[in-house]
């Protein structure tokens, strides 16, 4: 039985291509506008599917445990190794967090490009300039000054 659920939960996942293959940069961009954005966020999810991988691969694993360690009894399990086979054939996360931007498929919200903090980012935008702005009107006098003598 254990093992048609795991066919069942791997045909449930998308197709996605295990070999490298070049891509058009504008595509990463779509979401957030910026390309160093989108590769912090396909970070940060491909850490989160390797976490979910790895966990899922020891729930599986302790299954096989035995409450002995001498070396004499060790044998090999097959279905063992056929899940460890399987984990190791399997797209790299980064693929896969790849394949679900691509997809549309994650979800990206960026505080820093909230409202609130735009408008905040514009009021200190304006408050620069017009410091600017009094400071070149403060250095013209001297400098008429030090051109009469």
């Amino acid at each position: 039985m254990e093992k048609k659920e795991t066919a069942k939960v791997v045909a449930k996942k998308p197709r996605v291509i295990n070999t490298t293959i070049t891509r058009n940069t504008n595509d990463f961009s779509q979401m957030t506008d910026n390309i160093y954005e989108t590769v912090a966020m396909l970070s940060k999810r491909a850490n989160q599917l390797a976490v979910q991988e790895k966990r899922e691969l020891h729930k599986k694993i302790e299954e096989f445990a035995t409450g002995t360690d001498a070396i004499d009894e060790m044998y090999e399990n097959r279905e063992q190794i056929e899940v460890v086979k399987h984990y190791e054939q399997m797209p790299k996360p980064v693929l896969n967090a790849t394949q679900e931007y691509l997809d549309h498929k994650l979800f990206y919200k960026n505080p820093m490009k909230s409202k609130t903090m735009v408008s905040m980012m514009e009021e200190l935008e304006d408050e620069l300039v017009e410091s600017a702005v009094k400071t070149n009107d403060e250095e013209k006098p001297k400098k008429r000054k030090s051109a009469k003598k």
